[in-house]
């Protein structure tokens, strides 16, 4: 009951630590993508926290479940975790964490399934828009141009990503914006942001209160596109995707007084117009093996008893 406690503890802790830790670090703005590579590990550690924690609480409540956790293990190992009877507590906390469990594969059942909705969706209103002609395969054009008034930009994931760009957003394009533009949401379709912001939003519509899960949200939505725009200003320059982005949201109104309705796209072209020197090599590698170490704390909680009766 003491490992499963424990587990407990160490997920409630980084859930509310360690977005307040992340959200104060001036290098993820530097790397994006090892920031979102430690936020996946965090959150991959909490929700391994939880689940850990059910397995040995249930082991320590139903002799059945214990049986069958630890099935190929030593009598040694089951001895060193103490177990014990009559613990109502631990029945409890199992029930009220496989809930959790539940609700949480519910709720990345139901965001796939509206993502698949919406993607299908659009693809309809995309086929209304630009309709396919004779001889042409639907969905075999991986550009689609159409009539439109507003500069817009966007792509449309899948098992076919396809890129959509409005006549609007050609006219105002100059010289190699067009191709930054291009580059930057192919980025967004390589690194299959989609599934990140489904599942960080399915998290966070799950469990509303839980800090974590509700930072992870945001942040994917802000690092995937200060990823993106990395990817593009590598091969076209800062400065080139930096006037794309005001050409493409100038008539939004992103940029005047008062609320902005994308607060996000003044703060990208500031940072693409005032860079900052990248992390050295050294520091990137140490932040990705610190990121990826994260998740294997609970299992040293999980396993520490049971090592030194298997020597």
């Amino acid at each position: 009951m003491m490992v499963s406690l424990a587990l407990l503890l160490l997920g409630v802790l980084a859930a509310v630590v360690a977005p307040r830790i992340l959200s104060r670090a001036e290098w993820p703005e530097r790397e994006p993508v090892v920031a979102l590579w430690v936020w996946q590990c965090v959150v991959a550690a909490v929700l391994l926290c939880f689940a850990l924690s059910m397995v040995f609480s249930a082991a320590s409540a139903w002799l059945a479940v214990r049986g069958h956790v630890f099935a190929p293990a030593p009598r040694g190992v089951v001895e060193a975790y103490a177990f014990g009877t009559g613990r109502p507590w631990s029945g409890v906390l199992a029930v009220l964490l496989a809930g959790g469990g539940v609700w949480t594969a519910a709720m990345l059942t139901r965001e796939v399934h509206r993502a698949r909705r919406r993607r299908r969706q659009a693809r309809r209103e995309l086929l209304v828009r630009a309709p396919v002609l004779p001889g042409e395969e639907r969905g075999a054009e991986p550009l689609v141009v159409l009539e439109g008034e507003r500069p817009g930009a966007w792509w449309l994931p899948g098992a076919a990503p396809q890129l959509v760009i409005t006549t609007a957003a050609l006219r105002r394009l100059k010289g190699r914006q067009l191709d930054a533009v291009l580059a930057h949401e192919q980025g967004h379709a390589r690194a299959r942001h989609d599934w990140l912001l489904h599942c960080s939003g399915a998290l966070a519509n799950g469990f509303p209160q839980v800090p974590v899960f509700a930072a992870f949200r945001d942040e994917m939505h802000r690092l995937v596109e200060l990823a993106a725009d990395d990817v593009a200003s590598r091969r076209f320059g800062r400065l080139t995707i930096a006037l794309a982005l005001v050409e493409l949201n100038e008539e939004r109104g992103v940029f005047g007084p008062g609320t902005a309705p994308d607060a996000q796209v003044p703060q990208r072209v500031n940072r693409l117009l005032t860079p900052v020197p990248r992390l050295t090599a050294a520091r990137r590698l140490r932040l990705t093996a610190a990121g990826a170490l994260v998740p294997v704390v609970p299992l040293l909680i999980a396993f520490g008893p049971a090592l030194p009766a298997l020597r």
